[in-house]
């Protein structure tokens, strides 16, 4: 799909969306996240935040698609107009979001073999080690630096240089993994 849509091509994919087609909001995705993330990144000026925020805009348009009016205005215009709501939530709650300097980052690095002990450290036939040594690498990772060393979201991404939703949606697959794998 072109990155360059229609406000006309863009509402027939909102009708579709709103219609429960995954398929469409994967092509809106396609043509409208760069720009809109581009939008975000302006707000909030920071690439792994602009990106969370986007991702969690596409999920609001996933549930409420249906309540679009195209009487009220162009489907693009309220797709920007969902992200600039977010973003500009996200720097009024700019409390709740977290960025490490780079001194601490240098100590973080320094902990990240804490994590890795600690996993060491259970014994061969320890459930938690069996279930922790089934998930992949990265995964296994983001929820030893969580639970271990109680690292935030935002500097587990910093330090496996992944976006912030990536890193949470690691974390909530890897434990639902793990509970499946402990019951």
């Amino acid at each position: 799909m072109a990155a360059d849509r229609t406000d006309d091509d863009c509402e027939q994919l909102l009708a579709r969306v709103a219609r429960g087609e995954r398929a469409a909001l994967g092509e809106l995705f396609a043509a409208e996240a760069g720009r809109l993330i581009a939008i975000a990144r302006r707000i909030v000026r920071r690439r792994e935040v602009a990106e969370e925020i986007v991702q969690d805009a596409f999920v609001a348009v996933w549930r409420s698609a249906g309540r679009f009016d195209p009487a009220r205005g162009p489907g693009r215009a309220w797709l920007t107009t969902i992200v600039r709501n977010r973003a500009l939530n996200a720097v009024r709650d700019g409390a709740r979001l977290d960025f490490a300097d780079e001194e601490q980052l240098a100590l973080f690095s320094d902990r990240r073999g804490d994590a890795h002990a600690a996993y060491e450290a259970l014994a061969e036939g320890d459930a938690l080690r069996r279930c922790l040594s089934t998930l992949e690498p990265r995964r296994r990772e983001s929820i030893l630096l969580a639970y271990v060393l109680g690292c935030t979201h935002g500097e587990i991404a910093a330090r496996l240089d992944a976006p912030v939703g990536t890193v949470k949606a690691w974390i909530r697959r890897g434990v639902i993994a793990l509970q499946e794998c402990l019951s």
